[in-house]
């Protein structure tokens, strides 16, 4: 199987910016938990939401690697927000850090309001499911 993940974009559909409606994928499901901007020694890398965001997509770099796989073989990311208008006023600076991090590979995604974070200080928890080539 030359590429084992397909994007689904239905026909007449205008293209999505920076995610892909759906995601056909065969292989190994890799399942990351919530990530926060946080190190390996479990402390927030900085107060700020971008060095956060980047952060925490690092850990998911991270731990899919940890399980063999790389950022291209990411299917779904989940963004729990807790401050919406500071997700959409650094939308430039975010894509920019997701750039860095990811790549120019956009998958399936989801960006959730939520009441608040369990991590004090966190200010965003993303998510991850990655197919690995079968084999």
């Amino acid at each position: 199987m030359k590429n084992h993940i397909h994007v689904v974009q239905p026909e007449g559909w205008v293209a999505p910016k920076g995610y892909a409606n759906g995601v056909v994928a065969e292989g190994r499901q890799v399942h990351i938990a919530g990530q926060i901007g946080w190190t390996a020694e479990a402390k927030l890398i900085s107060a700020d939401f971008v060095a956060q965001v980047e952060q925490a997509l690092s850990n998911i770099v991270q731990v899919l690697a940890a399980a063999g796989g790389k950022p291209e073989h990411i299917v779904r990311l989940t963004w729990y927000l807790p401050d919406k208008s500071e997700y959409m006023s650094r939308q430039k600076e975010i894509g920019a850090a997701y750039r860095r991090v990811i790549g120019r590979h956009y998958p399936a995604m989801s960006a959730i309001v939520v009441a608040g974070l369990i991590e004090e200080g966190a200010k965003v928890e993303i998510e991850a499911t990655a197919v690995l080539p079968p084999g």
